[in-house]
């Protein structure tokens, strides 16, 4: 029964691993240096610095889209609007 649970930790621990090196070399916002050096963090710590990078840029993708989405509704709506007059200064 140990030998079967160390196979299975082991092998979510290279698939978990692997699919989180690949979403960080697949990100353009990073550098190469960056990039390296979080595989590396990954491979070096078990479980929580590759659950921890995941989670962290799953939560920055989450609200990036957020913004843009907000950014995209009301740079349509009529309710906004950049035509600004004045001077700005007390009358």
């Amino acid at each position: 029964m140990k030998v079967e649970m160390i196979w299975i930790l082991s092998a979510v621990y290279l698939l978990l691993n692997f699919l989180v090196t690949i979403i960080v070399f697949k990100r353009d916002d990073l550098e190469t240096f960056q990039k390296v050096a979080q595989a590396i963090i990954i491979w070096l710590i078990p479980f929580a610095a590759a659950i921890g990078i995941w989670l962290f840029y799953w939560s920055s993708d989450k609200n990036n889209v957020r913004v843009h989405s907000f950014a995209k509704n009301t740079a349509g709506d009529s309710a906004v609007s950049s035509n600004i007059t004045g001077s700005g200064a007390a009358e």
